[in-house]
């Protein structure tokens, strides 16, 4: 079994290189990266309970979000000749300054009611946490449409990995239904990326700033 804490940290470290990463290509295979290590976990998870529910949702974890997501997205790359990431709003200094500085947030003691739910993984679910926060600063901070996409399927990780190491309810039915949504919301985001692109020419979400309601 591979330890959880190293499992966790590549995680965050995986969210960090999204935010510095240059080409959509090495962001969907970190997605892809990153999504297998949540499986992992949840397979820790089975070989520490015993649960049959924790294998079943890694297996259907490793279906949608380790092969068909980056599928999805590789695909969609090739078909509009994506080679690069739209820019971020802030520089990467600056990003990196605003990464460091909610990973901190995530371990002062605002949070410490809610990262010591479960006092053995108070270190866990605080790396978590900041998981959650440098997750969503990605949705925010990429001007291109796909890497938005991916930050909040990120995000969607994220939580995922918070809620493991607090042992909050992960029962089957929620599992399936969250992986079935994700995968509507695959296909639904492509369709809707390459009408954007056939219109705009671009995924830079700043093009579209003339519309009007």
């Amino acid at each position: 079994m591979i330890p959880t804490q190293f499992l966790l940290t590549l995680f965050f470290l995986t969210i960090i290189f999204l935010h510095i990463a240059k080409k959509n290509f090495g962001a969907a295979i970190t997605y892809g990266l990153q999504s297998f290590i949540i499986v992992l976990l949840l397979f820790n998870s089975y070989l520490v309970t015993g649960s049959v529910y924790f294998l079943l949702i890694a297996i259907l974890g490793l279906v949608v979000k380790v092969i068909l997501a980056p599928i999805f997205f590789i695909q969609l790359i090739k078909k509009h000749q994506l080679r690069f990431l739209v820019s971020t709003y802030l520089n990467t200094p600056l990003t990196l300054i605003v990464v460091a500085g909610l990973a901190a947030f995530a371990h002062t003691s605002i949070f410490t009611a809610l990262v010591t739910i479960v006092p053995a993984h108070q270190e866990l679910l605080s790396l978590a946490l900041g998981s959650i926060f440098i997750s969503l600063f990605l949705v925010i901070n990429r001007k291109g449409a796909l890497s938005q996409i991916i930050g909040v399927l990120t995000l969607e990780n994220s939580i995922v990995a918070f809620g493991l190491f607090s042992v909050v309810d992960q029962s089957l039915i929620l599992q399936i239904g969250i992986i079935f949504s994700i995968s509507i919301w695959i296909v639904i985001a492509t369709a809707f990326i390459s009408m954007i692109y056939k219109h705009f020419g671009s995924l830079n979400v700043t093009e579209m700033k003339h519309l009007k309601e």
